[in-house]
């Protein structure tokens, strides 16, 4: 079979270069032209901000204000210092009731590791060794009630008022940026009225509607949120106050029945017995 030789191409004969895909220029120009556009409007919007907030800052601006809803986000973050307070004071108290029950159980088998070397005073070591287990097992059942206090606060702390915190934040900026676009079309409305200036007016008065929207759904949402928190609160502090108490007398009663009543009242479970015995700060 005759075999087929290359053809080397002629003078000035050269593959086509690779190109773009038909419409692929127009596709990378509509994506660079949009990218522009956020940026600019992100950098507008910026200094627009800007302004009204130094406006704000040094008595030159005006600012919109509603006065029961900013009185009830400031008592909700003064409330959330006062929890994080207790918060922190609870944890130390777990902290050192854990280390009171490990030097519990330390003395315990010291005793009656004593009480079987010493028969000469077998019952004393023993009766401190039932003591020092007795309390050993009470401390772990306050613990076990302690923890549950400490995670429910935390809870109700570190998610529950700060997931409306966040709300809050949103709303905030909503308000600075609903004020900066009013101020906008209030110096734009006293200016002249030539042919650009109407067209800057009317793109003025939808940008403002716009973010005037924005603003008074984050005020409703806030508002709302801040209700809900307000009932959750209340329930959750109702329960968790009265364990406390309740767990707290018991255990300096040494009303071992009443400390195991009350963590069986809220559904407490505790580790069983012969099970290793984690740090119960482990579980924060």
């Amino acid at each position: 079979m005759a075999r087929l030789a290359a053809v080397p191409a002629g003078p000035g004969l050269h593959p086509p270069a690779p190109g773009p895909p038909p419409g692929g220029e127009e596709v990378v120009r509509g994506i660079a032209v949009e990218k522009f556009d956020i940026v600019k409007k992100w950098g507008i919007n910026t200094y627009k901000c800007t302004k009204q907030l130094l406006s704000e800052r040094f008595g030159r601006g005006s600012r919109t204000v509603d006065l029961e809803l900013e009185t009830q986000i400031e008592l909700l973050r003064e409330t959330k210092r006062k929890y994080e307070s207790v918060l922190q004071l609870a944890r130390a108290l777990t902290a050192h009731l854990y280390s009171l029950v490990q030097t519990q159980h330390a003395l315990g088998d010291a005793f009656a590791d004593l009480s079987q070397k010493s028969p000469e005073l077998q019952e004393e070591f023993g009766y401190n060794a039932e003591t020092q287990k007795l309390l050993c097992k009470n401390g772990e059942t306050l613990l076990g009630a302690v923890n549950f206090f400490v995670s429910s606060i935390n809870t109700l702390v570190n998610k529950t008022m700060e997931d409306t915190l966040m709300t809050v934040k949103q709303y905030e900026t909503a308000r600075l940026e609903y004020d900066a676009y009013r101020t906008d079309l209030e110096e734009l409305s006293m200016g002249p009225r030539d042919a650009g200036a109407v067209s800057r007016l009317d793109a003025a008065q939808s940008q403002f509607q716009s973010h005037k929207d924005k603003y008074e759904k984050l005020r409703a949402d806030v508002a709302i949120k801040l209700k809900f928190l307000e009932e959750n609160k209340i329930k959750v502090m109702h329960k968790q106050l009265l364990l406390f108490h309740n767990a707290i007398s018991a255990y300096f009663a040494g009303n071992q029945q009443q400390l195991e009543q009350t963590l069986k009242q809220f559904n407490i479970k505790l580790k069983t017995p012969g099970a290793e015995k984690p740090s119960w700060l482990e579980e924060q």
